[in-house]
């Protein structure tokens, strides 16, 4: 086994969270270094939501422009029946007077986008990969982590002042800070995602959240910027589908391939003239399936010179759309405090103190308003509609009140 000493901080995970994490650090004089277990990053996933409190932050880090080149500025919430009908409307971004917009963006591209910058700014070594981290252990003054080089199939050692685990759903470092952590916990919704590209949806800004009589839901909104250039619209969808007895367990793998035949007879009706549903559906090409899961919230993230950030500590149902938001606003949080210049481990203190509580509110309102949106089912269309008003302002307000105010 090998030991390197490395910059003041190692970030295991180089999701959107971990990333993030690390411009925010370099933007305040931090050196880091993330750690991989992929080989190759390559721009996996679907579509994601980041809302205006986290795109202030990457605005900050100078990423606006890259940003509206690359995704979509959503402008409108609407909420409909399975025909077609409009319940409700909210406005979105700077619509909703925000001072930032809320961007609909492909998550792969966000990555990337993210992985340039950190590699442009840090360095081509500052993201190492092929690197699993597997434990830690606080020595004389810092951390050592030990992780596993799968590429040269070796052992290696990594010297730090704090380890900041933003390793995702299936955390290794959230098992060792908590090997007694509470499971998955699932929703009981299966989720089906995937893109269609179309001649054009609604104004090209505006994102569909429509619920049938069993509670079935579709959700849908552009996602890029370059095909809105060519008069396109590349679509993502979200089918869910209540999977009654999925509540108590939950699959380990979040994400698997998904089948059309699986998806589509729960939605061969639904037409809203102005959108052939099945046929979108039909048109997606690679389909992704999986359980809508979370855990428990942690009543303490970390320990000493260790703690977590994004779905390793705090992983939400994506109702509210509000996962990789949580985590941007974790990487400023943690980045501020680590500058202010004092203690490290009381710097970890405070970062947990106001991000704990606040993902806690959010990832319990999610839960709400999973709960909330299904229980709407056989109500008439008046009562339809103030319930979804109600829930959304609900919602609104506890992330509202959840956004940090970062040190300057």
């Amino acid at each position: 086994m090998t030991t390197a000493n490395t910059p003041d901080i190692v970030i295991a995970g180089a999701g959107i969270g971990g990333l993030t994490t690390a411009l925010a650090l370099h933007a305040r004089g931090i050196d880091s270094i993330v750690l991989e277990v992929a080989a190759d990053i390559r721009p996996l996933g679907v579509g994601i939501n980041i809302q205006p409190a986290a795109i202030a932050e990457l605005t900050g880090l100078g990423l606006g422009e890259a940003l509206a080149a690359t995704g979509i500025a959503t402008r409108e919430h609407r909420y409909l029946d399975h025909s077609g009908t409009m319940l409700w409307a909210e406005p979105r971004g700077i619509a909703a007077g925000h001072r930032h917009p809320q961007y609909s963006i492909h998550r792969g591209e966000l990555q990337t986008l993210l992985l340039t910058a950190v590699r442009d700014r840090l360095g081509s070594g500052a993201v190492r990969t092929g690197i699993r981290v597997r434990d830690f252990a606080h020595i004389g003054g810092g951390v050592r982590v030990h992780a596993a080089d799968e590429v040269a199939g070796a052992e290696v050692a990594y010297d730090a002042e704090v380890l900041i685990g933003a390793d995702g759903l299936h955390s290794a470092v959230r098992s060792r800070l908590h090997p007694d952590q509470t499971p998955l916990r699932a929703a009981g919704v299966s989720m089906w995602r995937g893109l269609t590209e179309l001649d054009g949806f609604l104004d090209g800004r505006t994102m569909i959240l429509a619920n049938d009589e069993l509670a079935t839901r579709l959700i849908a909104y552009p996602i890029s910027a370059r095909h809105a250039a060519r008069g396109k619209a590349l679509l993502n969808w979200v089918c869910l589908v209540a999977a009654p007895g999925q509540e108590r367990s939950a699959d380990s793998g979040r994400n698997r391939p998904g089948r059309l035949d699986e998806v589509l007879p729960h939605f061969a009706h639904w037409d809203f003239g102005w959108l052939d549903v099945p046929r979108v559906l039909a048109g997606g090409g690679r389909i992704l399936h999986y359980q809508m899961v979370d855990r428990d919230p942690l009543e303490s993230w970390g320990d000493g010179r260790v703690t977590l950030l994004g779905d390793a500590a705090h992983p939400m149902y994506p109702i509210g759309a509000n996962g990789a938001s949580q985590a941007i606003l974790d990487a400023a949080v943690l980045a501020a405090e680590l500058a202010h210049g004092d203690d490290v481990t009381a710097a970890l203190g405070r970062y947990e103190e106001a991000r704990r509580p606040a993902t806690t509110a959010i990832t319990l309102a999610n839960r709400r308003m999973d709960g909330a949106e299904r229980a709407i089912v056989g109500r008439s269309d008046e009562d339809k509609t103030s319930a979804l008003s109600s829930i959304t302002e609900s919602y609104q307000r506890t992330v509202e009140q959840a956004r940090p105010a970062t040190r300057a």
